[in-house]
């Protein structure tokens, strides 16, 4: 098959097809080196050009503040859930989270491995359909930060705007909506997340941490465990995923192209708009499993009224080009997964796959 179809994975995700174009350009041989992004060593001169050109454009999207530090990791945003508690949580303190899904569950999980954790408020008794009210959440001001994760992707849910901390350091999994809307950094104090949805293939984890937060870290972490010392090293302490980080920088350039953040964002307001106005006009023939409030942009997850007819819907549109629709094996159902490089078109062609759909079994 050379013809490209509608992959709606979860992730790794759909990238721009102008970044494809150009690494496949560059694979064979960049262009003044004569060797192939994936030969260039680490330390060259073209790869600092790379990854420096990558965290400029990053700051000039995001508007990132000179007293942050833009970290490219590896180890995916599952390691996180150890560094964070780590480095920023002190011997004998606590720390808030907010569950609101399967990630945030783990990121608990790690977190009680180092210290104490308070849920600082919860939606897992109605099954995470939304996201907590702002009177539901309980902070403790003696915690050391309010941990939660800005998209949910496995039950459709996300935040349209960041909780209060009541003067806690924020912190953030932003994983799966990462630079997909505005975001004023400034109100965090570290925001992480995995390359493979929004930013790039997989392999990088990026993390943008206030200076105050690294002078946290206590001493005696295990070396590469510890953020103060890749951002000393500017990401270069060890070998870093050098294709991965390639390929961000490429749709750094493309994010900037689109309109930045602002233009990203409506667009991707205008994909998830058409998808939730054909469900709400189904007569519940396709069921939203997020309440409205608490709707993801990036993962529009919903039910049929069997599941026999979940898998008839997902084997037909995978025969017409509608790929990775299988919603989460720990919930079921449809998930169309349409993050920022996910055409406008394709979520067209969806809808109209779902109205015959459901003329022909409705």
């Amino acid at each position: 098959m050379t013809s490209r179809i509608f992959n709606f994975a979860a992730g790794p995700a759909v990238l721009p097809e102008a970044v494809l174009e150009e690494a496949q350009r560059d694979l064979l041989a960049l262009p003044g080196v004569g060797m192939s992004i994936l030969e260039i060593s680490h330390r060259s001169k073209a790869f600092d050009e790379i990854i420096q050109g990558c965290e400029a454009d990053m700051r000039r999207l995001a508007n990132i503040p000179s007293n942050y530090q833009v970290l490219f990791l590896q180890g995916g945003a599952s390691l996180q859930f150890s560094m964070v508690p780590m480095n920023i949580l002190p011997v004998g303190g606590k720390a808030d989270y907010i569950l609101t899904g399967s990630w945030s569950k783990k990121a608990v999980k790690e977190a009680q491995k180092v210290g104490t954790v308070q849920i600082a408020g919860s939606t897992e008794s109605e099954n995470f359909s939304r996201i907590p009210e702002a009177s539901e959440i309980r902070i403790d001001p003696d915690s050391a930060y309010l941990h939660f994760t800005t998209n949910n992707t496995i039950f459709g849910t996300e935040w349209e705007k960041e909780p209060e901390s009541a003067g806690l350091p924020l912190v953030a999994d932003a994983s799966s909506d990462i630079f997909s809307r505005p975001i004023d950094v400034s109100r965090y104090a570290l925001i992480y997340a995995g390359a493979q949805k929004n930013l790039a293939p997989a392999g990088a984890t990026v993390v943008i941490i206030r200076d105050d937060m690294l002078a946290r870290s206590p001493k005696g972490l295990p070396t590469m465990l510890d953020y103060n010392t890749h951002a000393k090293e500017r990401s270069l302490y060890n070998t870093p995923p050098v294709f991965t980080i390639y390929v961000m920088r490429l749709v750094m350039k493309w994010l900037l192209g689109e309109g930045g953040l602002e233009g990203i964002g409506r667009r991707n307001a205008e994909k998830a708009g058409l998808l939730y106005d054909a469900m709400d006009g189904s007569g519940g023939f396709f069921r939203p499993h997020a309440r409205p409030g608490s709707r993801s942009k990036m993962n529009v997850t919903f039910r049929l009224p069997s599941e026999d007819l979940e898998k008839r819907f997902v084997a037909e549109a995978t025969a017409q080009g509608l790929d990775g629709l299988k919603g989460h094996r720990s919930v079921g159902g449809i998930r169309a997964s349409i993050y920022n490089a996910f055409p406008v078109v394709g979520v067209n062609v969806l809808v109209s796959f779902m109205r015959e759909f459901q003329k022909k079994n409705g």
